[in-house]
């Protein structure tokens, strides 16, 4: 078998890295009444029990589970409101708080608030849904200017209820997924890009208010596929200085949906390499996170095929999109899809690892928060690298979606953590080489490297 050689070069050095996360959506109301609940919080964010996942996203809801109303038939897809006469009560989401609040207590460092719909009482046909506009590809916008403050101040005032209670909330992002058509089916609401800057303007403005949320960031706009609208809904999230000085990244969804039958709208890569140099020019003091991606395929697939399809997308996106965080949409799936790193059955409250959590293990559990990229390559295109240095240590993780093994050489003793057909994050020791086996991911740590 030949060898190729690992090649690492600490001293080209590109982003920060935040660590990964996933959210508690769709889920989180449901597990948190379960017994098995605390195993599935430390399976996702304990370091040493599980694959220490860094953030968790939490969705603060449009009240859709109080009212019923609106064209949403999964009930796991609707949310419950958290406001009352009284003000904030989370108890009226109490089993997804306890779930965010277990994995902050499992070892999640962040916690994202974001928002599919504004409250009902706020949008203007009174559902967490939009309804047709004239042309069914440009609905109506569903909240209505004057309603911005109100949206404004019922989510800061759940962030801040959150705060004073230790929650260490990073960031507030109110739109999610501005562009599509959301006739149903989910929480979910459009805006055009205006729109969604004149939100951002309003969180803005009302956050200057409130000194409990000083350290809170506003983030967004989480356009929801990499090809369409990103720099124009990008350029109206940083047209008002006082959006602008609270927002340090843009936040992007890495879903690439309905295939064009044309070359150029079906290669992913271009377009994450045009938009990271765009900002990189026009923003260059502004990060890109990824906030959310999962598979969107139907079928549970536990397997390593959509394993490495996620891993791929995972080394695209940190090395060509140059994110600095990156984001399941969600942990823990019910239904039949290939959406969540665990799945759960509801007849009887069991669940299932898959491949696509040890996977993600492999990026989660040993790239350390605050690593900052360096350079990886080897000279077999069978093989993709990347690596990340902190202190010293240096964590290169190597994608091998072939169905041949391959010899890699290494720059010095290692051990390696393997994610294959036959292992779920398996150790190694390993000396000078290493073979990388078929259709696998393998995490390689070395303790320090020479410059």
């Amino acid at each position: 078998m030949d060898q190729t050689e690992l090649r690492i070069d600490p001293s080209k050095k590109y982003q920060t890295f935040e660590g990964f996360g996933a959210s508690g959506a769709w889920w989180a109301q449901l597990v948190g009444s379960w017994s098995c609940r605390d195993e599935i919080s430390k399976l996702l964010f304990d370091k040493n029990d599980g694959i220490g996942l860094s953030t968790y996203r939490y969705n603060i809801g449009a009240g859709s589970s109080d009212s019923g109303r609106g064209n949403i038939d999964n009930p796991l897809r609707r949310t419950h409101s958290l406001e009352t006469p009284c003000g904030i009560d989370p108890s009226r989401d109490a089993n997804a708080v306890y779930m965010m609040q277990r994995a902050v207590f499992d070892g999640a460092r962040e916690v994202i608030l974001f928002v599919n719909s504004p409250l009902e009482r706020l949008t203007k046909n009174h559902l967490s849904h939009c309804t047709k506009g004239r042309f069914p590809m440009f609905p109506a916008e569903n909240l209505p200017e004057e309603n911005y403050g109100d949206f404004a101040r019922y989510c800061l005032d759940v962030a801040q209820r959150f705060v004073s209670e230790g929650v260490p909330v990073g960031s507030i992002s109110p739109v999610n997924e501005p562009l599509w058509v959301w006739l149903g089916s989910q929480e979910g609401c459009h805006y055009s890009p205006r729109s969604a800057g004149r939100v951002m303007l309003a969180f803005a403005r009302e956050m200057a208010k409130r000194p409990e949320l000083s350290g809170v960031r506003l983030s967004g706009l989480e356009n929801g596929d990499i090809r369409w609208l990103n720099k124009t809904y990008t350029r109206e999230l940083f047209r008002y200085p006082e959006v602008r000085a609270l927002v340090d990244a843009v936040d992007v969804h890495s879903y690439f949906l309905n295939p064009v039958p044309v070359p150029f709208f079906r290669e992913r890569v271009p377009y994450l390499k045009r938009f990271s140099e765009w900002m990189s020019r026009r923003y260059p003091d502004k990060k890109i996170r990824m906030s959310e991606w999962c598979h969107m395929q139907g079928g549970r697939d536990r397997t390593m095929t959509s394993a490495l399809v996620m891993a791929n997308v995972m080394f695209e996106d940190l090395t060509v999109l140059n994110a600095s965080a990156w984001q399941h949409w969600i942990a823990v799936s019910e239904v039949d899809y290939c959406d969540g790193l665990i799945y759960i059955d509801l007849t009887d409250g069991s669940f299932e690892t898959t491949k696509r959590y040890f996977v993600t293990g492999n990026f989660s559990k040993y790239i350390p928060y605050g690593a900052r990229r360096i350079e990886a390559a080897c000279g077999d295109a069978g093989l993709r690298t990347l690596a990340f240095e902190k202190d010293g240590a240096v964590t290169a993780v190597v994608i091998n979606g072939s169905n041949t093994a391959k010899r890699l050489g290494l720059p010095a003793a290692a051990r390696a953590v393997v994610t294959d057909d036959g292992n779920d994050l398996r150790e190694y020791p390993c000396a000078d080489s290493r073979e990388i086996g078929p259709r696998s991911v393998t995490t390689l740590l070395f303790e320090k490297l020479q410059s």
